[in-house]
């Protein structure tokens, strides 16, 4: 968020930077750490998600107890409860060894890699329940890492390279979903062929993705602890840990409670990308109903899935600079509504790749427009740089709910109403969040953020 516009009269203009100025940025060592730790941050994501959800439709799970499982994301949700904890805290041995967030780094991840590990020695067909609670344990494990990842990132780039390396994080991460999505699948197939058997060639296909999470740690290890880091941990030395943790906490949530309109803006966090998530538990069974094949899953929904994505994250770029927050987000949560009658469309079409491939863009095209202009919507609600690590933790857990929770009957609905009009349902789950959004236009609310730079 910019600050509000002096009346101090402005200096010339600043030349704009050359092509190639504004490349080398991204070269800079800095913003490649950012990088790959977004590279780890995605990665498993989908582990505990879509993947896992493909594996459990091929064993045989039917489609009530696959919707359920969106309620293994609940640590995505509750992560803001313990971001405190990572803020203020010391993990024995790694913090003295690597630092304050190198520390946690190293260890969210070492631990992140013995939870898939545990996950790739379950069967969906035996134990749905050894399954779910090796998928909490996935959700947990990568979430404490994104909480560190987030921090980092934030204090390690000077406000020069903050836009560069929320960039790279973005790229790298949706590049991280899709090794463990299209990636793992074709690994998993790759497995099958050689002739073990299925239940065998999905374990080896965690265990290389839980190889993958090295690159993370190695990426810690070579990085160098954040400046503003060390002069946190240097200025709360002589605090308890039960005071650094009670500061860390109570100050991020009591300044937002203090402002007008909290809840409704909290609700609208909520709600906005529901529409998304409600689509999203079902679109891995609803492809695999409809006959397409792994490696067409693979292929389309996270190939084709993913340049679709790239791409719209530069038109929500495009929106959000071009127009006011506010319209920006009229403009991306009507289109990521309206992009789910596409695959009404396409279930009455029947196993069509170049109808699977339009619907897929269709839908992620529009839903990483809407997903920019909400990153800076929340971006802008994080006033306080004292904060800030938390703030983001509780915004981002608050919006990962209508995953978690409210998307968990999606199955239900899907199998009482069938495929077409389960995603018509999907649209008309996006009207909350736009009641909501007029009515904060109308208080006045985007006024008060200021400026909103993207």
């Amino acid at each position: 968020m910019t600050a509000p516009e002096s009346t101090v009269p402005e200096k010339a203009a600043a030349p704009a930077p050359t092509w190639r100025e504004s490349l080398a940025v991204y070269l800079q060592p800095r913003v490649l750490v950012v990088l790959m730790l977004g590279f780890s941050s995605g990665l498993p994501l989908a582990l505990s998600g879509s993947t896992l959800l493909v594996w459990m439709r091929e064993s045989g799970v039917d489609l009530g107890t696959i919707g359920l499982f969106a309620l293994v994301g609940t640590p995505y949700t509750l992560k803001f409860l313990w971001a405190p904890l990572v803020d203020a805290l010391h993990v024995p041995i790694f913090t003295r060894a690597f630092g304050r967030r190198r520390g946690w780094l190293v260890f969210s991840q070492l631990l992140l890699i013995g939870a898939i590990l545990l996950l790739a020695l379950t069967d969906p067909a035996r134990s749905p329940l050894f399954v779910a609670l090796g998928a909490l344990l996935v959700a947990t494990m990568s979430s404490t890492q994104d909480i560190v990842v987030d921090a980092f990132r934030v204090e390690s780039l000077p406000e020069s390279e903050q836009a560069a390396g929320m960039a790279s994080y973005v790229a790298a991460y949706r590049i991280g979903m899709l090794v463990s999505t299209a990636g793992a699948l074709f690994i998993v197939t790759g497995f099958e062929s050689t002739g073990i058997t299925r239940g065998a060639a999905w374990m080896w296909g965690y265990v290389a993705m839980a190889a993958l999470v090295l690159i993370g740690t190695i990426t810690a290890l070579v990085a160098t602890e954040p400046d503003q880091s060390a002069r946190a941990e240097a200025a709360t030395r002589s605090e308890s840990a039960f005071s650094r943790v009670s500061h860390a906490a109570i100050g991020a949530f009591s300044e937002f409670l203090t402002r007008r309109d909290a809840f409704a803006a909290l609700a609208f966090v909520v709600l906005f990308k529901f529409t998304d998530a409600f689509s999203g538990t079902m679109t891995a069974p609803f492809v695999i109903d409809l006959g397409f094949t792994r490696n067409d899953y693979a292929a389309i929904v996270k190939g084709v899935g993913l340049a679709a994505t790239l791409i719209g994250g530069f038109a929500g770029g495009f929106v959000a600079r071009r127009y006011s927050l506010a319209a920006s987000l009229w403009i991306g949560g009507v289109l990521q509504a309206i992009a789910n009658l596409s695959f009404s469309w396409l279930a009455f079409v029947g196993v069509n790749q170049w109808a699977l491939a339009f619907a897929i863009t269709a839908e992620n095209f529009t839903s990483a427009i809407g997903t920019v202009i909400f990153v800076a919507y929340l971006s802008a609600l994080c006033r306080n740089p004292l904060h800030t690590a938390t703030q983001y933790a509780l915004l981002t857990a608050l919006a990962a709910v209508g995953r978690t929770y409210l998307s968990s009957g999606a199955g239900y609905v899907a199998k009482a109403t069938g495929w077409p009009m389960f995603f018509v349902i999907c649209v008309l789950v996006a009207i909350p969040s736009l009641i909501l959004l007029a009515w904060l236009q109308r208080r006045g609310h985007f006024e008060e953020l200021g400026p909103v730079k993207v």
